[in-house]
């Protein structure tokens, strides 16, 4: 009987080993281990679960938590990311040398993710319309206004870019 490999809910791919999901299960622990991931950036406020930490450490991956720590749960649950969060998850994701291949999880994949997706997308000039178009494709009928406004208004001017490091998709 030959092996299947499922895909985390709401997975998908964002650039060259850059990769965007939800939460994963058991059974999506196998087509993680194909990723050869090196980071996984955790943007739920929830911790995750001991089962997905435990295939974490396994695999020699360094999990980091963004934005969880400190927050008033519920408050998490409905406002957009901090700038500083994102911030944080830009310069991760813009050090490809040191991060990839890498993975932007978030409890369903849908609106931290996106957010911080739809910054990346900013920061690479693409226009609000296909930012936003790729963002609701993921969120489904959980799409936020409050996020899109947070990516429209997002100051790409924050973002620092080392030149000699700069990823060829930017």
């Amino acid at each position: 009987m030959g092996s299947y490999y499922i895909p985390p809910v709401n997975f998908g791919l964002v650039e060259d080993n850059l990769y965007r999901s939800g939460q994963p299960n058991e059974l999506n622990f196998p087509f993680l281990e194909k990723l050869h991931l090196k980071k996984i950036l955790y943007l739920s406020p929830d911790a995750p679960p001991a089962s997905f930490q435990t295939f974490v450490m396994d695999q020699g991956i360094d999990l980091q938590q963004l934005g969880g720590a400190g927050e008033d749960r519920q408050s998490a649950l409905w406002s957009p990311m901090s700038e500083e969060v994102v911030l944080t998850s830009l310069q991760q994701i813009l050090d490809t040398e040191s991060n990839y291949p890498l993975c932007l999880m978030d409890s369903v994949g849908r609106n931290r993710v996106g957010i911080v997706v739809g910054c990346l997308r900013k920061l690479q000039r693409w226009n609000l319309t296909s930012i936003f178009e790729e963002y609701r494709r993921y969120a489904g009928s959980k799409v936020r206004i409050l996020n899109e406004q947070f990516i429209e208004l997002f100051d790409t001017d924050l973002v620092t870019i080392n030149p000699a490091r700069r990823p060829k998709w930017l």
